[in-house]
């Protein structure tokens, strides 16, 4: 009988291009494994909503669902619990007589911190404990810095890491995996019994986001491929109504139910069977940006969830719940903002320059403590995201990786701009 090994899924839920799965399969029987962690689901004391919205929750209960159902396909299963993950992990260890985990490192602090106290946990009871790094385009091990001399400026990083690094290849999906025996599999929570109520679906919404990894791979080629849309991407990416301005792939990347290399790989082959243009570069581009925020995380630490950020500055904000809770519900009475918060609220989306515009009213107009909307948008955003999301309201705030002094949005010139008929304005009124 061959020694076992834990397989613990977190933002990776997928089973093509994932080295976990490639991970010890000549010496272990493996036994995937994810946790509905409880902190993620808890009420912010200070605000008064829970960390995980319906819209996002209810995403992760579907691409775990997938999940299972995949690698049973394949003659596994998945374990499931609910709870902590350096708690629940030893004791699951111990009763398989687990010879090792393996799991895919986080950047953030919180995630980091789970992984330290697991290795400390699991060393004390002679259990291994492995992980990959996966989440962004470019491996650490490629980039021609070490974390600490990551450039603070994208367009540096960008040129800089363009020349030295090339992708790595994908991995392949395994055929086939050892059963699972003599286990308690567990089973997928409710939202209910994880604490949140649902929210229904809102036929305004520009997409009905369905977790996991089939729907991921069938959102990009009706985007790259059916529609032949990719083309357009960087002409259109600014919109605000309708399914197909922008790629949508953001929830799917944020929660790993498809890869950053899997995305990147098909537009190399668009590129080389449809066009290559600007627009398929832009694509490109965007996957650069977030392993810039990923690679800043790792670097900063728990700064990038500080009111001062990378910076020591002094922010002339204030914790203004009244302000804040009347533009997190859509009721500043700037028809503009409104519409974008409740489309947030509705749905668990907003367009890339809505995020951009109602993160700069709040700041710059309302003059309210900007780490409470990167909290709401934790809440309420399907594709959150830490690093990005984090340092994103950071880049506006002008505490981030922002050469100028913050980002500011004049709302009517936006309007006018970008929904110039008020469209956009009349449907989310």
């Amino acid at each position: 009988m061959r020694p076992k090994a834990l397989i613990w899924f977190r933002n990776d839920l997928r089973i093509q291009d994932n080295e976990l799965l490639t991970k010890g399969l000549d010496q272990f029987d493996i036994y995937p494994l994810f946790i509905f962690d409880d902190r993620q689901f808890e009420k912010l004391p200070q605000l008064g909503f829970t960390k995980t919205g319906s819209f996002k929750a209810q995403f992760l209960i579907e691409s775990v669902e997938e999940l299972k159902s995949s690698l049973q396909s394949l003659g596994s299963d998945l374990i499931v619990r609910k709870g902590l993950p350096e708690s629940i992990i030893p004791e699951l260890a111990k009763e398989l007589k687990a010879k090792k985990v393996f799991t895919s490192k986080e950047v953030t602090t919180d995630e980091v911190s789970i992984e330290d106290h697991l290795e400390d946990s699991l060393f004390k009871i002679g259990v291994d404990f492995e992980t990959c790094w996966q989440s962004t385009l470019f491996h650490e091990e490629d980039v021609p810095w070490p974390i600490k001399q990551v450039p603070e400026v994208f367009t540096q990083f960008r040129k800089e890491a363009e020349k030295a690094v090339e992708v790595r290849p994908l991995f392949d999906t395994p055929k086939e995996l050892n059963t699972i025996e003599n286990i308690e599999l567990g089973l997928i929570p409710s939202l209910t019994e994880l604490g949140i109520t649902e929210q229904k679906f809102d036929k305004r919404s520009v997409v009905k986001f369905k977790g996991g990894e089939k729907a991921a791979w069938k959102r990009l080629k009706d985007y790259f491929w059916e529609k032949d849309l990719l083309k357009k991407y960087k002409s259109t990416r600014n919109g605000l109504i309708g399914a197909d301005y922008s790629s949508k792939l953001s929830p799917w990347l944020a929660i790993g139910a498809i890869s950053a290399k899997s995305v990147y790989y098909e537009i190399k082959k668009y590129e080389a069977e449809r066009t290559k243009n600007q627009s398929t570069y832009w694509l490109f581009f965007e996957l650069l940006w977030r392993d810039f925020f990923k690679f800043m995380a790792k670097k900063h630490g728990h700064k990038i969830f500080l009111q001062h950020g990378l910076s020591e500055l002094a922010i002339d904000q204030e914790n203004n719940q009244a302000k804040f809770d009347l533009w997190r519900k859509g009721e500043t009475q700037e028809p503009f903002i409104d519409a974008n918060m409740k489309e947030l609220a509705k749905s668990g989306f907003m367009s890339n320059r809505g995020r951009q515009i109602v993160a700069s009213y709040l700041m710059h107009n309302l003059k309210v403590n900007w780490t409470w909307g990167a909290a709401w948008f934790e809440h309420a955003l399907i594709d959150y995201d830490p690093a990005s999301n984090w340092l994103n309201w950071a880049y506006i705030a002008g505490v981030g990786n922002d050469p100028r002094n913050g980002r500011v949005f004049n709302v009517e010139s936006q309007q006018q701009r970008h929904d110039p008929k008020g469209e956009y304005i009349n449907l989310w009124s």
